[in-house]
């Protein structure tokens, strides 16, 4: 058997292997429902565990501060990662890495929600929008919580996106589809930069939610989200990682993403 075929034969191992429905997915997952959507940047070929979840529109927790570090690098509201960024309020929050100044960087590491949500109010709800509607960004509702529209909420809306479009985003991003500055990719590429696995390094950011509802049908659960793309010998593919279930937070969902980079057989 030729090179070609051979690496066609890989391409077709993982498809199947990882298609909806696929029996490897309960251990990609651990027994939990989730979904993992893995994009070629070119579009050639798209993985997907737990696709029945791929479309469902969910509240992107955390992961929304990619785009919230996008469009405050591009409007010219921060610029160096590690320069001053925001200034504890003197507010003890649980998380003590969140009780102390931050940079965009330990910001961005250590997921601090009121830095981002003071960016969020920095941007204005008329900026936020414009921006919203340009990355075509999920169904683009700020829900009336212009600081905090992204963070899952007891009995308040938030905007939702689904794991599909999360990829598709990134991919967008990572393949210059978008009108940024290159510094601003860069800049992203870099604070993203999580760690090397089995077939590159991977970039990401993760997010954590409570109380949600993963289908119509679903009871409430803890999510976990992991969004970004695997570098490996020049090439980005994009992906995106959500796990629903009791005690699930954004590292469970960072760790199925691991572990299918680890395993998955690079065509």
């Amino acid at each position: 058997m030729g090179l070609q075929c051979l690496r066609r034969a890989a391409v077709l191992a993982a498809a199947l292997a990882f298609s909806p429905g696929a029996h490897a997915a309960p251990d990609l997952f651990e027994g939990r429902t989730g979904c993992l959507v893995v994009i070629e940047t070119d579009g050639r070929e798209t993985v997907v565990a737990g696709g029945a979840l791929a479309d469902s529109p969910l509240p992107p927790c955390s992961t929304f501060k990619i785009w919230n570090t996008l469009i405050g690098l591009e409007e010219g509201i921060v610029a160096d990662p590690d320069a001053p960024f925001w200034k504890w309020d003197g507010e003890e929050r649980f998380m003590p890495e969140w009780n102390r100044d931050q940079t965009l960087r330990s910001a961005f590491t250590f997921s601090c929600v009121p830095a981002f949500q003071q960016l969020a109010r920095d941007i204005g709800p008329e900026r936020m929008q414009s921006w919203l509607d340009k990355l075509h960004y999920g169904n683009r509702d700020q829900a009336g919580r212009p600081d905090a529209f992204w963070l899952p909420r007891s009995g308040l809306p938030s905007i939702l996106i689904t794991p599909r479009e999360q990829a598709l985003l990134v991919r967008k991003l990572v393949d210059g589809g978008f009108s940024v500055r290159e510094s601003t990719v860069a800049t992203l590429s870099d604070l993203m930069r999580f760690e090397p696995v089995a077939n590159g390094v991977l970039h990401g950011k993760t997010g954590s939610g409570n109380g949600v509802s993963i289908t119509p049908e679903a009871k409430p659960a803890d999510i976990g989200w992991f969004v970004g793309f695997l570098e490996e010998d020049g090439r980005k593919r994009a992906f995106a990682c959500i796990v629903s279930g009791e005690g699930v937070a954004g590292k469970t969902a960072r760790e199925a993403a691991a572990r299918f980079f680890k395993t998955e057989a690079a065509p």
